[in-house]
């Protein structure tokens, strides 16, 4: 097999470049100081009482929403919910019965205040963890043109400018409550090289003001919104209706909880569905259409988290697929949040779903592990040089006798570290990032649930593709030995859930 690849293929990973390509999780995140500053500049200069209850009755709302989405496949036909493709071939558009308002939850100023004092860091958290995979997968891709649907008070607006800083040109926003739209623009009023941003109450007042050529969107992203649709058939309208705006990447994200994961499963699937249905009807009329124009805007397949384009491995076996992020709590997190009898924690697990989709057909490259060859650990034993091993005991204490000046004016603060990491440190990462990343193709996994740590074994649930043309999918649980593999071992042990591994 290692013959089959080409040599620059095979010099592209190491055992150590395999382990920063394969790092996509955060271990805790740090809001940016940005967006802190203008949350709490923001709630300084609202005169709300009550803000702590407020917070508790929108968060009883949130868990009314999962009751409704609960009874939804209950209320729905079973032709709908089996087969939701079947009752809706015969049209290509429907018209829109429901909106996320009337699920019963409308924010108005009270609940939007709460929203940006309680929610709005995790949101963005969960945002930027899933842009910034996307920009790690996809390095070539630079947006210019952005469509945030169900945009709330921007936090996946203020994730974009943290992973495009440099790229965005025009941002389209799509939010009914006027509330959250001055929210919005209130939070971005003092921000400086702003792209050019247009709100927007819905998708059909967007698409009757902007011209026929400006619709289409090089990101389309929709998170936490399709679970406030009350309508599974009009949840698929407004996803279909999104993905005829995306020109290249389509991204939704939703709650990490059983309801939010099944939503993106149907998402998932009839995307998927759909693109293969033109494709078959493409191919039929091959003939009078040139292969580059059709090839062009044919298929579709996931950029992230599936390593497939088959059918979710993880459907009937009870498990949901589901990310968390860990942040820093903000201070306005730590003011307005309750806790019961135990003192609030510094920090907080976002848990998150999401599906990355890309126009086009799924690249076939190499897998990462074609052409390399590991030692076990009694090879790396029997080969190690005994001269490694010996103390140069001079270098050593030579070593400690250089003193360093001690400066008494040098005092360091948390706030200034993460100030300086958010805005000097980024050219450094995407230039590491560039010359180490896993490709989109099948030959990388994803890390389901926190890898076990059993002494010298590391037991992991992966989800992977059973073939190199990425058509098909398992879900496995593997284990790597110390003795096997120590490369991989030490690869396991520092693996996150949410991180890749490779085949």
């Amino acid at each position: 097999m290692a013959a089959l690849v080409p040599e620059t293929a095979q010099r592209i990973f190491t055992p150590e470049t395999l382990r920063s390509a394969a790092r996509q999780s955060e271990r805790c995140h740090v809001v940016s100081i940005r967006l802190r500053r203008a949350i709490k500049k923001f709630l300084r200069e609202q005169e709300e009482p009550h803000v702590k209850r407020k917070v508790l009755r929108l968060s009883q709302s949130f868990n009314e929403i999962k009751g409704v989405n609960l009874m939804l496949t209950a209320s729905t036909s079973r032709e709908l919910v089996e087969d939701p493709f079947k009752s809706m071939e015969r049209s290509k558009r429907w018209k829109i019965k429901s909106a996320y308002g009337d699920i019963g939850l409308t924010y108005r100023d009270h609940e939007t205040v709460a929203y940006v004092a309680s929610r709005m860091p995790a949101v963005y958290s969960a945002c930027f963890r899933v842009l910034s995979e996307v920009r790690r997968r996809l390095p070539g891709f630079s947006p210019a043109a952005v469509l945030d649907f169900g945009s709330g008070t921007g936090s996946a607006l203020w994730a974009l400018r943290e992973v495009w800083p440099q790229t965005l040109e025009r941002i389209n926003l799509v939010e009914p409550s006027k509330s959250m739209q001055r929210v919005s623009q209130r939070l971005i009023q003092d921000q400086k090289n702003l792209p050019l941003i247009h709100s927007y109450d819905s998708i059909q007042a967007l698409t009757q003001k902007i011209s026929k050529s400006e619709r289409e969107h090089d990101l389309v992203i929709a998170s936490y919104v399709l679970g406030e649709i009350p309508s599974l058939k009009d949840r698929i309208t407004i996803v279909r209706q999104l993905w005829d705006l995306t020109r290249d990447v389509l991204v939704l994200v939703e709650p990490g909880t059983p309801q939010g994961s099944n939503i993106i499963s149907q998402m998932r699937s009839h995307i998927l569905w759909m693109e293969k249905r033109k494709s078959r009807k493409k191919e039929a009329v091959s003939d009078e259409v040139s292969e580059d124009k059709m090839a062009l805007k044919a298929g579709a397949y996931i950029v992230a988290p599936c390593p497939h384009d088959g059918a979710c491995p993880l459907e009937k076996t009870g498990k949901y697929c589901h990310f968390v992020q860990r942040l820093q709590r903000t201070t306005s997190q730590r003011a307005y949040k309750r806790s019961k009898d135990t003192p609030l924690r510094g920090f907080e697990d976002e848990k998150f779903c999401f599906v990355a989709f890309r126009r086009g057909l799924r690249p076939r490259e190499p897998w990462p592990l074609d052409g390399m060859k590991f030692e076990t650990l009694k090879e790396q034993h029997a080969n190690r040089d005994p001269e490694d091993l010996e103390i140069d005991y001079e270098d050593q204490f030579q070593f400690e006798e250089e003193d360093t000046p001690f400066e008494e004016d040098q005092v360091f603060y948390d706030s200034d570290v993460i100030e300086t990491d958010a805005i000097n440190d980024d050219n450094e990462e995407e230039e590491e990032e560039e010359t180490r990343r896993a490709e989109v193709g099948s030959g990388w996994g994803r890390i389901i649930f926190s890898p076990v740590r059993r002494g010298k074994q590391v037991a992991m649930n992966v989800c992977r593709a059973t073939n190199r043309e990425g058509t098909q999918g398992s879900f496995e649980r593997m284990v790597v030995t110390q003795s096997k593999n120590p490369a991989l071992h030490l690869q396991a042990r520092r693996s996150l859930w949410g991180d890749l591994w490779p085949f």
